[in-house]
Formats: structure tokens, C-alpha cells, sequence
């Protein structure tokens, strides 16, 4: 079954080939993968030029300004011919071979469900966790699950509320059945979790698959934008998300407001990390 890889960029070129070069590695096949330049002035349009690697059909889509990541992905999607379709951001790097099985699998193995995320982890010791999908608050409120944990713990596979797009594996049939990202969401933030909403409500789930692992330089892709007011969107954005579901989560008992308070933790930029350790065929030390 043919997959479609579908990733933004948007300047940030050493983290593009840290992904790129990962992903190169995934062992599942036949895989298309779909870059989306988003205006990006470094050189990171060259690098997709150059990327052509052994058994992947690759396909670029390169605009002069950057166009979001919501029209971005839509635009990839338009073009995507896999039966089922992968959403990366360039800041994540992909530290196993099967990753892609792995998330297929777990597409199988759960009744009706549409589209499975896994675990995401800091790419730097120890390796906690990111997220691991997501619950909302009956006030709309995201809380990232197992934020901070350890990546190395047991974790059961579980049907959840939403994720976050910077990785995640979905059936095409989703897309023809509910149609792509809002755009009203644009040019990013929320649109991920108002696609889970509504592919939920098309009698599709939601599920977590923690054997899939996937290293994130949390928020770089979008938030490391110079041209996009992060603070601004992401505010906006989450009171459409809320007018929009709050019939549904008000009811859902997904969490409580307090387990809902943003947690930082540390993060590191690509040039602090050794990221070549981090792919398929080195190992973590």
C-alpha cells in the first residue's frame, strides 16, 4: 500500500536535512514524499533539489512567499497519491527504520480509525517525551499526554481526542469523506485538532501508537517563523477551535483545566544536538 509523505519547510535548512536524511532511511515502501517550500531564502530549496533518494518518488512544490502550513499541506495533499498519507514537520527526525510500518499497523488494528500519531520525543538525553497525542479540557484546553515522562517507560496504545500534525499517519479516505485542513485556521495552529474533531465526527478515531517514536524539535517549524505573530494565531485560532467544539469536549471529560497548564521544558536547537546519532542506523549513546 502506497504512503504519501508530505513535509513543510521553511528556511531552517540544516533541520530539513536532518528529516530528509532520516527519513531516507525508512524502510517502508512504495513511499512518495511531497516537499513543500514555503518561500524559504536559504538553502534549503537547493537541498530539496539535490534530495533523491534510492526508491522514493519525490515531488516539490515550491512558493515565493511562505503560504502557511494549512494551504501548504492542502496543496501537498491535492497532488498526493498514496493510499495513506504522512504529515511531518522538518524539524522532526525519524529514528526508526519501521516507523512507518509501525503507524500503518496500528491503523489496522483499531476499529474504524482514521489516523494514529506516535510517540514524540525530545531529540537530546534523556529523551522524555514531548507528547504522546492529546486530551482537551471541557474549557478547550490542549493538554500534551505524558508530557515529560520517559520515553523509555511502558505505554499502552489508546484512542485519544487529538494531536498536534508535526507527525502523524492518516487513511486517504479521511480526506475524501470530511475534505482537507480549514483554512479558516491558517496559516497555522488548531487546524490539526479541528481535523481530528472532524474526522471523529465522521465516525472515525483517534489513536496514539507508542512504538513509533519520533525525535521533535518542539515548535521550530511554525513558531520559528519570523513572518507568522505565533502568539497571535495561536490565540485566535483557539477561540474557533473552541466556539466550533465546545458542544462535543464540554461533554468528553477529556481533562482537567489543571493538568491543562502548559508545561515548558527544555528545549535545544539542532546545533546543540548530534543528530546523525539519532537516525536508524547509529546508536543512542
Amino acid at each position: 500500500m502506497s504512503i504519501s509523505v508530505i513535509i513543510l519547510h521553511h528556511n531552517k535548512a540544516e533541520y530539513s536535512r536532518a528529516c530528509l536524511e532520516s527519513l531516507a532511511q525508512s524502510s517502508y515502501r512504495p513511499l512518495e514524499v511531497i516537499n513543500v517550500d514555503n518561500g524559504s531564502t536559504d538553502g534549503t530549496a537547493q537541498l530539496l533539489a539535490e534530495w533523491k533518494p534510492e526508491g522514493i518518488e519525490v515531488k516539490t512544490l515550491s512558493f515565493d512567499t511562505n503560504i502557511g502550513a494549512v494551504r501548504g499541506r492542502n496543496e501537498a495533499l491535492a497532488v498526493s497519491t498514496g493510499k495513506r498519507i504522512t504529515f511531518l514537520d522538518n524539524d522532526v527526525i525519524l529514528g526508526q527504520a519501521d516507523w512507518l510500518e509501525r503507524l500503518s499497523s496500528a491503523l489496522d488494528a483499531h476499529d474504524n480509525c482514521g489516523i494514529v500519531v506516535p510517540k514524540l520525543l525530545f531529540p537530546f538525553a534523556p529523551f522524555n517525551i514531548e507528547c504522546m497525542g492529546a486530551a482537551i479540557s471541557p474549557q478547550g484546553r490542549i493538554h500534551y499526554l505524558e508530557r515529560g515522562n520517559a520515553g523509555d517507560a511502558p505505554y499502552e496504545a489508546r484512542e485519544i481526542q487529538g494531536a498536534i500534525s508535526a507527525s502523524w499517519l492518516m487513511k486517504r479516505e479521511v480526506v475524501e469523506k470530511i475534505g482537507v485542513l480549514d483554512e479558516a485556521y491558517s496559516p497555522v495552529q488548531y487546524e490539526d485538532f479541528d481535523f481530528c474533531y472532524r474526522a471523529r465526527e465522521a465516525g472515525y478515531t483517534v489513536w496514539t501508537e507508542p512504538s513509533a517514536e519520533v525525535f521533535h524539535f518542539e515548535h521550530t517549524t511554525t513558531a520559528g517563523s519570523g513572518d507568522i505573530n505565533f502568539k497571535y494565531v495561536t490565540t485566535k485560532n483557539g477561540i474557533l477551535f473552541k466556539k466550533r467544539w465546545q458542544s462535543r469536549f464540554t461533554i468528553e471529560n477529556g481533562t482537567t483545566e489543571e493538568a491543562s497548564k502548559w508545561q515548558v521544558l527544555e528545549k535545544k536547537g539542532i546545533e546543540e544536538v548530534n543528530w546523525r546519532a539519532l537516525l536508524p542506523d547509529a546508536k543512542i549513546s
